[in-house]
């Protein structure tokens, strides 16, 4: 028997969300994907991951509460007290997964494309963060593995704030942004909006890398031609001007004593 949480019925969920209805809403190039939604679990990209050797499908696992989310580094995504909209997907992709440079910068760019189809503004901001008035609206955390028979899966986890206390940002101990208005939408139709951006971009990645996304993830970007500084567990490793990100996927800065390119890992970008 497994030991994730099981999908329950929709009757039994205190909102009206249903794995058939956004099946339902989806492209028909996408209705293979395999929908669960669970009430509660630990952590929807955890519990992906460890089904990963079973699966034989694309899975998008959403979770009305994560009691265990989690961002980059390890960090706590937390929601108790909000309302947060949680999910991962499994992805199988032919690229080996030292062909993944970019791809969160990529998903990135989906997730954007969304919220602004929705008459959300947001800018992204390197590597992994989706803003609201220069606020974090939204995370992604991306894990993968080499898939058995070549090529690897992907899991990427969604956690994006739909309603956040006062209360919660001051445990959050940041500032942080919110988009009340898509918590009164129709939770299946912004759920299918959500997944198409993101299984139409990983398809293209797949088959085209990040070129197609660098142009329009630099239009995005919320720090251009600002000066900003990379911190590494406190440290400042490089203080200059964000000139934007190359194909794979790092940051360009101008600093004094020339360009310089940063890779992702556990730096965090800050303006000065």
């Amino acid at each position: 028997m497994s030991e994730f949480p099981p999908p329950v019925p929709s009757a039994a969920l205190g909102v009206a969300v249903n794995a058939a209805a956004i099946a339902a809403l989806l492209p028909s190039e996408f209705r293979a994907l395999q929908i669960e939604v669970v009430a509660s679990t630990g952590s929807t990209n955890a519990d992906l991951m460890a089904r990963l050797p079973e699966l034989e499908t694309a899975v998008l696992r959403l979770a009305l509460q994560q009691t265990a989310g989690r961002g980059r580094a390890g960090r706590s995504w937390l929601s108790e007290g909000g309302e947060l909209l949680t999910f991962s997907l499994a992805w199988r992709m032919r690229q080996p997964v030292h062909g993944l440079l970019g791809l969160p910068l990529a998903i990135g760019v989906a997730l954007a494309e969304a919220l602004i189809e929705l008459d959300v503004q947001v800018q992204l901001k390197w590597p992994n963060d989706v803003l609201r008035e220069r606020k974090k609206l939204a995370g992604i955390l991306i894990e993968s593995t080499q898939a058995e028979g070549g090529g690897s899966w992907v899991v990427v986890g969604i956690g994006l704030n739909l309603i956040v206390p006062d209360e919660l940002e001051a445990r959050i101990g940041n500032a942080v942004a919110d988009a009340p208005w898509l918590a009164r939408m129709d939770r299946n139709a912004l759920m299918a909006q959500l997944i198409r951006h993101l299984a139409a971009s990983c398809e293209q990645f797949d088959l085209q890398g990040f070129a197609p996304f660098l142009p329009r993830w630099n239009r995005l970007h919320a720090y251009a031609q600002e000066a900003v500084q990379i911190i590494d567990h406190g440290r400042v490793l490089h203080l200059g001007i964000a000139l934007g990100v190359d194909l794979a996927g790092c940051l360009v800065l101008q600093t004094d004593s020339g360009q310089v390119t940063v890779w992702a890992g556990d730096v965090s970008l800050r303006p000065v």
